[in-house]
């Protein structure tokens, strides 16, 4: 028979098994920050709210200014039962970091989208700006705010430097664009600087600002959910789109699915909740927040794969600090830096798995959503949609 030592130590690691795997504090990126600072409103003059997107400006081009933070409102203004509706809002607002009035960067109307975009206009967490400051935002409308009126694919809207529409890419398997990240290739045909924005590569605008070709990565959550009334279907996926740069507007060159069957459903306050943040690796993977499952997943050599990686990727991590992971972001170290709807906090992960104790942004459940860091890597900006203001861990 086993001493009672023996089976205290068993004890111990059955219970060690089931914590979630911890890294060593030092190595943390977010761990060396502690105050969190609000910089200023995110809500223009037309009253819009909920911001969603999140994207650092690194060149100053047309209306664009670098070293401001571009932002996406998903809500219209107002209160219920007309204001406040999700899926509704049409504004990008940028926010210096020295705080202010947010200034207006675009007003995105349906009826001057050419082409169309399905459904019209309600801006997401899908953003990025392009090298000559094309800024790409999606689009994934509703009737009235309520889940059940979101029965239109929506697309991503193509705007100039200036805030001006001038392209509209929807159709084939683009379906509820939720968010989105970006990487911009060079005439030697390597990566630019895929940094920054709410998930990782957000803002691409290349090292040198330039680059011949560009890739969107793109998570959709409309496949099928509306219908499901609430149930989880496991249809959701990641489109990755190739654009050619150059000689006006990006051009669509190729649109493939490369992951395919995460959980997404309906949600009464959240509309949708599906895979959302995606970040770039080094490597080639591309990380995706399954929010549904709490999960952290992975594609593997997501910039060449020819076919759809199913089963909605690889597990990195699942459960532990991860409730309801949003918006998405690489840190500097190559950790997954995620914005948990469930509780408020931004939940460092790496690669292999490995947690670090969480950071409590003091937003609360539901308050996050789009995250990025901060220039020079001196902390993590996020949008706060409880306060509808651009907070600072630093």
């Amino acid at each position: 028979m086993p001493s009672r030592s023996l089976i205290a130590l068993v004890a111990l690691l059955v219970a060690a098994a089931l914590l979630p795997a911890s890294a060593t504090a030092s190595s943390s990126f977010i761990g060396s920050f502690s105050k969190v600072e609000e910089v200023g409103s995110t809500v223009p003059e037309n009253g819009d709210q909920n911001p969603y997107g999140i994207v650092n400006v690194t060149r100053s081009t047309g209306s664009l200014v670098a070293g401001d933070i571009l932002i996406s409102n998903f809500n219209n203004a107002g209160m219920p039962p007309n204001g406040n509706q999700q899926g509704r809002g049409t504004t990008l607002v940028q926010v210096s970091p020295s705080g202010g009035k947010p200034k207006l960067f675009a007003e995105i109307k349906a009826e001057e989208l050419h082409p169309a975009c399905p459904g019209g206009v309600g801006l997401t967490t899908a953003l990025t700006i392009l090298p000559g400051g094309f800024v790409v935002v999606g689009s994934l409308p509703t009737e009235n705010g309520e889940a059940k009126t979101a029965k239109f694919a929506g697309c991503l809207i193509v705007l100039n430097s200036d805030g001006h529409p001038v392209e509209t890419i929807s159709g084939g398997p683009i379906n509820g664009p939720w968010d989105m990240t970006s990487v911009v290739s060079g005439k030697n045909g390597q990566g630019g600087n895929s940094q920054g924005g709410n998930s990782q590569g957000g803002n691409s605008q290349g090292e040198d600002g330039g680059g011949s070709s560009a890739t969107l990565f793109v998570t959709n959550v409309l496949n099928g959910t509306v219908a499901a009334g609430g149930e989880v279907v496991e249809e959701g996926t990641v489109v990755r789109i190739r654009l050619q740069l150059g000689h006006g507007a990006p051009k669509v060159t190729a649109m493939d699915v490369i992951g395919e069957g995460f959980p997404e459903r309906t949600d009464p306050s959240a509309l949708v909740v599906g895979p959302t943040g995606v970040g770039l690796a080094r490597d080639g993977t591309l990380y995706v927040a399954d929010t549904d499952e709490s999960r952290i997943a992975a594609i593997p050599n997501a910039l060449r794969r020819t076919t759809p990686l199913g089963g909605a990727g690889n597990t990195i991590a699942k459960g532990g600090f991860l409730m309801g992971p949003l918006g998405m972001t690489l840190a500097p170290n190559g950790d997954i830096v995620t914005a948990n709807a469930g509780n408020g906090n931004l939940v460092e992960t790496t690669p292999s798995g490995a947690e670090f104790q969480p950071v409590d942004t003091g937003a609360g459940a539901g308050g996050l959503f789009g995250l990025t860091v901060a220039p020079h890597a001196t902390g993590v900006y996020f949008v706060n949609d409880t306060e509808n203001t651009l907070d600072l861990l630093h």
